[in-house]
């Protein structure tokens, strides 16, 4: 009788045990991402600190990966939440369904020329610049260049990295601001020519700034935040801008449609809304993007002149790649 009860209690005690673990298993949230390393190393460690009982993962894809992976998956996709993807993009996948509706989210807070949709949420604005690592340029003996026209002299040959305006934002950013300010036929002409002392069109954004930090490049059309995040861990980098101004583009942030009925995602992306997107706005992007936050950071430019950005439209962005060669 005795060892009957015993095994009763050990059976019982296994399934208190089973049922324990099962209780205690981790919900699993997935974020696809184009946001360079350091700051998702920064999302983890916040994600991990405001939410330990989910099982957060924060995945990068390369912006046009990143979109065109979401475009074939649709409502399937195992993503919950899309992050630091280009407002162009969010625009398409908006059109075909893929995000949730977030019109209940307060758009008060936002600049108005950021309030641009109902399926997506402005997570940064980011502004470009002509950046240069200036050891580099002293141990070639070159000058720095003060205007687009010079980045076209020979002794810059190879040494020019700038992102691919297919696959990138950023790249994108800087076509068409010059398409605006000169012109789309000079403006085309202007990249043909340059093509020749580009050591590569890189797939993400952060790819010129890179290049300059490994000592592959000398000049880079790239992210201002990104070059002063490096300017202040020490890199030798110094951010100008030409008389055409500063390129900008709008990254946004969303859940993927169905999703949003999950408590976990709402509470997630809630956080990333309403908490994080300021503290990134302070620490990384301070470009202004709230009405009622203008971040300072340590060497980040200030009154910055912005290109003309207008009729920045995706149709207009569509036909301007179909025309892009390179």
């Amino acid at each position: 009788m005795k060892m009957k009860i015993f095994g009763l209690i050990a059976v019982a005690a296994l399934l208190v045990s089973m049922m324990s673990g099962c209780s205690s298993a981790k919900e699993s949230i997935l974020i696809y991402t184009s946001v360079e390393d350091y700051v998702i190393e920064d999302m983890n460690a916040r994600l991990s600190a405001e939410f330990p009982d989910y099982d957060i993962t924060v995945e990068y894809v390369s912006t046009g990966n990143h979109a065109a992976k979401l475009l074939a998956e649709g409502k399937n996709a195992e993503c919950d939440i899309t992050y630091d993807l280009e407002y162009g993009y969010m625009e398409q996948l908006a059109q075909k369904g893929v995000l949730a509706d977030l019109s209940a989210y307060d758009r008060t807070v936002y600049m108005d020329d950021t309030n641009v949709s109902n399926y997506y949420l402005i997570q940064c604005r980011v502004g470009g610049a002509v950046i240069l690592n200036t050891e580099l340029l002293a141990k070639k003996g070159l000058a720095e260049p003060t205007s687009y026209e010079d980045l076209l002299k020979p002794e810059y040959k190879g040494l020019i990295s700038m992102a691919n305006p297919k696959s990138s934002g950023t790249g994108y950013m800087f076509l068409k601001s010059l398409v605006n300010a000169w012109g789309e036929e000079k403006a085309f002409q202007y990249f043909d020519s340059l093509t020749t002392n580009i050591l590569q069109y890189t797939s993400s954004g952060s790819g010129p700034v890179n290049a300059l930090l490994q000592g592959e490049a000398a000049i880079g059309l790239g992210m201002t935040s990104h070059a002063v995040t490096q300017i202040n861990q020490g890199a030798p980098l110094k951010v100008v801008f030409f008389e055409e101004g500063s390129p900008f583009t709008l990254y946004g942030q969303s859940i993927i449609a169905g999703k949003e009925t999950r408590e976990s995602v709402k509470k997630v992306f809630d956080f990333l809304v309403k908490t994080y997107s300021y503290e990134l706005n302070k620490k990384f992007f301070p470009e202004q993007m709230f009405k009622d936050v203008a971040p300072q950071v340590k060497n980040y430019p200030e009154n910055i002149v912005y290109s003309d950005m207008s009729g920045n439209t995706i149709e207009e962005k569509t036909r301007l790649l179909e025309k892009w060669a390179h």
